[in-house]
C-alpha cells in the first residue's frame, strides 16, 4: 500500500485519538492497540517517514495515559460514578430522550385505553390483581398489596426482578432497537392503565403519594435501561465511520455500563417499595419529600450533572491546548 493511501485511510482516526477526549480505560486500551498496530505497519513499510514518527509519538502519548490510568486503578470504582457513567449519559443524551418519549407515549396510550375500555385494565393487570385491589378499596386500604409479604422477601424478589427487567430491556436492543421499543411500550402501557385505574376510583393523588415513593426511581431506571437498549441497537444500525462490528462492540460496552450503573438505583427502589411504601398512612410531607428527592436525583445525575461535567471538560481541554 502506498503511504499516501495509508495516511488517507487512517488520518481522521489518528487526529481523533490525538485529541484525547475523555474516555474510559477500556476505550483507551483499544485505541492504544489500534495505534500500535498502525505503527507496526508503518515501521515495516515506511520506516523513516514522518508518518512513522508521528505514530510513534501518538503511541507514546496513549501509553502514558494508559499508565496513569493504571496508577489510578484504586479509584476506579469512584471514577465510574463520578465521571465515566455521567459522560456516557451525556454522549447518548438523544437515546435517553427517545426512550423517555416512547415511554410517555405508551403511558398515554395505556391511560386512554383504560378510560375507553372497561376491560382493558383487567387485560393488562390480570383479573386476580384487579379483584384483590377492589377488595382492598372496599376495606378502606387500597394499597394493602404492599403490606402482604415479608419485607426482606419482598425486597429480594423486587430487586432481582427489576434488575432482570433492565437487562432484558437492554438485550432486546440487539433486535435492531425494535425489541427495546416494544419493552418500553409494554411497560408504559401497563403503567398508564394501572395509574388511570386508581384515578378512576378517586384515588389519584393518594396513589401518586404512595406508589411513586418507589416508582420514581424504578420507572426512571427502566427508561434509562431502554436508552441502553437503543444504544445497542443503533450502534449496529448506524455505525458511522466505524466498522459495524466495532460500533456494535462499543455500543454494547457503553450500554452494559449503564445497566450496571442502574443496579444501585433498582436496589434503592426495591428498599422503598418493601420497607417504606407499605406505610401508606405516612405524613404527606414525608411522601412528597421522598418523591421530590428521588426525581431531583435522577434529573441531576442523568441530565444536569453530565452536561456540566462535559462543559467543564471542554473548558479544561481548551485551556490545556492554549498553554
Amino acid at each position: 500500500m502506498r503511504e499516501a493511501v495509508f495516511v488517507k485511510q487512517n488520518s481522521e482516526k489518528w487526529q481523533r485519538y490525538d485529541a484525547l477526549p475523555h474516555q474510559s480505560p477500556d476505550e483507551l486500551a483499544d485505541r492504544f492497540i489500534e495505534i500500535t498496530n498502525d505503527l507496526a505497519f508503518s515501521k515495516t513499510f515506511y520506516p523513516k517517514s514522518k508518518t512513522t514518527a508521528y505514530l510513534n509519538g501518538l503511541a507514546f502519548k496513549l501509553h502514558q495515559s494508559l499508565y496513569r490510568n493504571r496508577k489510578e486503578r484504586r479509584g476506579r470504582f469512584l471514577n465510574f460514578w463520578q465521571t465515566e457513567l455521567p459522560f456516557i449519559f451525556f454522549k447518548y443524551r438523544r437515546q435517553l430522550l427517545y426512550a423517555l418519549v416512547f415511554f410517555v407515549i405508551a403511558c398515554a396510550m395505556g391511560a386512554l385505553s383504560a378510560k375507553y375500555d372497561d376491560t382493558f385494565v383487567r387485560l393488562i393487570m390480570g383479573n386476580a390483581y384487579v379483584n384483590m385491589t377492589n377488595e382492598n378499596i372496599a376495606k378502606g386500604d387500597p394499597f394493602g398489596v404492599y403490606k402482604q409479604e415479608n419485607e426482606l422477601m419482598m425486597f429480594t424478589y423486587i430487586a432481582l426482578n427489576n434488575i432482570f427487567v433492565s437487562f432484558y430491556t437492554f438485550a432486546l436492543g440487539a433486535f435492531f432497537s425494535l425489541g427495546t421499543v416494544f419493552s418500553l411500550f409494554r411497560n408504559g402501557i401497563m403503567l398508564g392503565s394501572f395509574q388511570y385505574y386508581f384515578f378512576s376510583k378517586g384515588l389519584g393523588l393518594q396513589s401518586v403519594l404512595v406508589i411513586w415513593i418507589h416508582g420514581t426511581l424504578e420507572i426512571s431506571a427502566i427508561v434509562i435501561a431502554g436508552a441502553a437498549g437503543l444504544i445497542l441497537g443503533n450502534s449496529f444500525l448506524f455505525p458511522k465511520t466505524y466498522s459495524r462490528m466495532d460500533s456494535l462492540k462499543a455500543g454494547a460496552r457503553d450500554g452494559m455500563k449503564i445497566i450496571i450503573g442502574l443496579i444501585p438505583i433498582f436496589i434503592l427502589a426495591a428498599f422503598f417499595e418493601s420497607f417504606v411504601t407499605r406505610h401508606t398512612e405516612m405524613p404527606m410531607w414525608l411522601s412528597v419529600l421522598i418523591l421530590a428527592a428521588s426525581a431531583a436525583f435522577i434529573i441531576w445525575y442523568a441530565g444536569i450533572y453530565p452536561a456540566r461535567l462535559y462543559k467543564n471538560h471542554l473548558t479544561e481541554t481548551h485551556a490545556g491546548t492554549k498553554s
